[in-house]
């Protein structure tokens, strides 16, 4: 017997169990309407079912589940709150129907189950997934901006304990098989797919009396024993200052997943659930939780999935990479592209220079053996790939070659008309500028319409962005090519077009400025550097100028001035100023030039230059810290907004997720152009003029802004 319902095939054997394959219509099963009258269908059908033995649920597609259809909670209005509290509770109901069923349930999970695809597990007696690298299991809503809502944070805490599952819960983390069985996500693995609905047919028949589950059996306790159990008070206690400190009080979900947690330790089951559920549609109507759920999801796989790709050119893959340059840099990308597999040539002007760089990726792959992430062969071979040395000769056949050098216009020149012909027949020639104009540091090239911009961030291992600039000449297939590679070695790829300091550096560059300007004006550095971080920035504006260095700042001002007709857009010249006043009157380059704006004593920790005082602080200089946060945010997305009017970004979700990933723009506005929509285009427009009368013409708003307004439009 087999039926089809929206997706689900049922399909009953002669030993009385039901197999439950879902294929619904699209790439991936998800829960939308179609789900939500299945799953009812279905419920229905299996308390009906005569002679019912046990149920298997699997999936025909490579995804097991991919949860709740993002795009539909994106576009719900808080008009309809009641409406979704209803619907998702009628959903929850039917799975909690086919989780009382008096016959166990087994899920064989064959792909991804995250979120609502590992919550529809947990209502399972039993989980049994496949050991592969394809599989990932986990809970991420926090990272939408969300909980799991379909019994994700009732079933864990549950099944787990609170110690064991908070941690699962708020900070999203994806688990493959092994850890997931370790944890106790799962119950079983096997070796290979094919082996899931056998494995699982298996077990029912040799537990055919393990359909009840613990709370819903008479006299159960939860684990843990409840609230009043001072080891659970204990955790709720220490977690909300911890998360508080995490996300400065500017995510909600982290804070409203513990009140659920609480409240689930404190009642039965079905009202917890209820509980739950109301916390998912808080969260979903909130603007945080539609700025994440916006960029971080759909923008983010927008672009993963090749938005910004040229049409209609074949994909191609780098079998051989040059990198020029062993530096910070040089030896990040190495590394990155080792990883990735692929033959690596690391090439420096002497041969010791580009050993040390390859004893970077050395050291960070030890670090992977030693935390039983890699094998010492895995090692071996991965090291293997990088050739490090200071022989033009050995690039000859690169697919691909980036520069790293020091950014010098006539360096780089010579760089490039020293190696580019090393490039194997249609090779790409990539600089890792972060500022320079890649129109101009094509002019030194042959073929410049195979030149391109491919900027890494620091450190390379661990920042998931390339920002891949376009000159002037650039061509479609270049630029597919570049893109195919950040894709390869695992990196998300912003494209954007061809201007002084790019999209990613030239905004940082304002947040660098406006706090100089708070400083000059007599602010304490301590309040500037905490309104940096209040506001969501990852540091203060003064912290992080002492990290990449005052010296740095200096060397690309100068570089920047002698550019003449490529002149900044952005005026940033306050900045300058403080930096070349520290280094030239006080020999105060930054963090590892011996200091900056902070001393940073040899027993660790820091604390402000106290000259810095003398110099800058006032007494009677004041700021309301409302007015010294929104200059910092303001100030970049302003300069942000200027560069999707002037055709810098070539989308909005390249603005979005390069300012996530690559400034580091709080997570909470979504990104600096999605924040625009959330605040409102009318009231951004009217907060600007409100700072700029105050505090200059830099906070206007640019035209585009007027522009949307009148079209009745948002930045999508």
């Amino acid at each position: 017997m087999s039926e089809n319902f929206k997706g689900f095939i049922y399909e009953k054997d002669a030993d009385g169990i039901v197999t439950l394959t879902m294929d619904m219509a699209g790439p991936v099963n998800a829960m939308n309407g179609d789900f939500r009258d299945a799953i009812e269908w279905l419920a229905g059908k299996l308390e009906a079912e005569e002679g019912l033995k046990g149920v298997v649920v699997a999936s025909a597609k490579s995804t097991f589940f991919a949860g709740g259809d993002i795009k539909e909670m994106v576009q719900a209005q808080p008009s309809e709150t009641e409406q979704w509290f209803t619907s998702t509770e009628a959903m929850k109901g039917q799975l909690r129907r086919i989780e009382k069923l008096p016959v166990p349930v087994v899920a064989a999970i064959n792909g991804a189950a995250l979120g609502g695809g590992l919550e529809i597990c947990l209502t399972c007696n039993h989980r049994i997934a496949w050991d592969s690298p394809k599989v990932q299991l986990g809970l991420p809503e926090v990272t939408l901006g969300l909980l799991p809502g379909a019994g994700g944070v009732v079933r864990t805490i549950h099944m787990l304990g609170l110690e064991k599952a908070l941690p699962l819960i708020l900070e999203g983390t994806r688990l493959n098989p092994a850890k997931a069985l370790e944890v106790g996500l799962i119950d079983a693995t096997v070796a290979s797919a094919e082996e899931l609905v056998p494995a699982a047919k298996a077990w029912l028949k040799a537990n055919p009396d393990a359909g009840v589950k613990p709370w819903d059996q008479k006299g159960y306790v939860i684990k843990d024993q409840g609230i009043y159990n001072p080891k659970v008070s204990g955790i709720l206690s220490a977690s909300n200052p911890l998360y508080f400190a995490k996300t400065r009080g500017l995510l909600p979900a982290p804070a409203r997943i513990l009140s659920v947690a609480h409240d689930v330790m404190c009642v039965d089951f079905d009202t917890a659930l209820r509980i739950e559920t109301r916390g998912l549609v808080e969260l979903m109507m909130s603007p945080v939780g539609k700025n994440l759920m916006n960029s971080t999801f759909l923008q983010m796989n927008k672009i993963n999935s090749g938005a910004s790709r040229p049409k209609g050119i074949d994909k191609t893959k780098v079998a051989k990479v040059g990198i020029l340059g062993a530096g910070m840099m040089g030896q990040g990308i190495a590394y990155a592209c080792a990883m990735a597999g692929i033959e690596t040539v690391l090439k420096d002007i002497s041969q010791d220079a580009a050993d040390k760089g390859k004893a970077y990726s050395d050291g960070l792959l030890a670090k992977l053996v030693a935390k039983g992430r890699m094998s010492e062969d895995k090692k071996a071979t991965t090291l293997g790939l990088i050739k490090a040395t200071a022989d033009n000769g050995d690039l000859k056949g690169c697919d691909l070659i980036i520069e790293a050098v020091f950014e010098n216009v006539k360096l780089k020149a010579a760089v490039t008309k020293e190696t580019e012909p090393m490039l194997a027949e249609g090779g790409v020639y990539g600089s890792n500028t972060s500022t320079l104009p890649i129109s101009l540091l094509a002019e030194a090239s042959g073929k410049p319409e195979n030149f391109i911009g491919i900027h890494f961030f620091s450190p390379v291992d661990k920042m998931p962005l390339i920002e891949i600039i376009c000159g002037d000449k650039t061509s479609e297939l270049t630029l597919a090519k570049a893109y195919d590679f950040a894709r390869q070695i695992g990196k998300t790829p912003i494209v954007v077009n061809d201007s002084l300091g790019f999209f990613t550096s030239r905004v940082f560059g304002t947040y660098l400025d406006e706090g100089s300007r708070l400083l000059v004006e007599g602010i304490n550095p301590v309040f500037i550097d905490n309104m940096g971080k209040y506001v969501g920035m990852p540091v203060g504006p003064l912290t992080v100028f002492d990290e990449i260095s005052q010296e740095l700042n200096r060397k690309v001002s100068e570089t920047q001035r002698e550019l003449g007709v490529y002149g900044s857009k952005s005026d940033n010249s306050v900045a300058t100023q403080v930096a070349e006043k520290l280094i030239g009157e006080f020999g105060r380059g930054g963090r590892y030039h011996g200091g900056g704006f902070y001393e940073y004593p040899a027993e660790g920790g820091k604390h402000i230059w106290p000259k810095l005082y003398e110099i800058y602080t006032k007494a009677d200089a004041s700021i309301s810290e409302q007015d010294a946060k929104d200059r910092l945010l303001f100030r970049q997305v302003v300069e942000t907004l200027k560069c999707l009017q002037e055709g810098v970004l070539r989308t909005v979700a390249d603005g979005n997720i390069g300012s996530l990933m690559g400034i580091g723009a709080p997570a909470w506005t979504g990104g600096f152009i999605q924040f625009v929509n959330s605040y409102g285009l009318q009231r951004f427009s009217d907060r600007c003029d409100q700072l700029a009368a105050t505090y200059g013409e830099r906070f206007k708003a640019p035209a585009i802004v007027a522009d949307k307004l009148a079209a009745g439009e948002l930045f999508e």
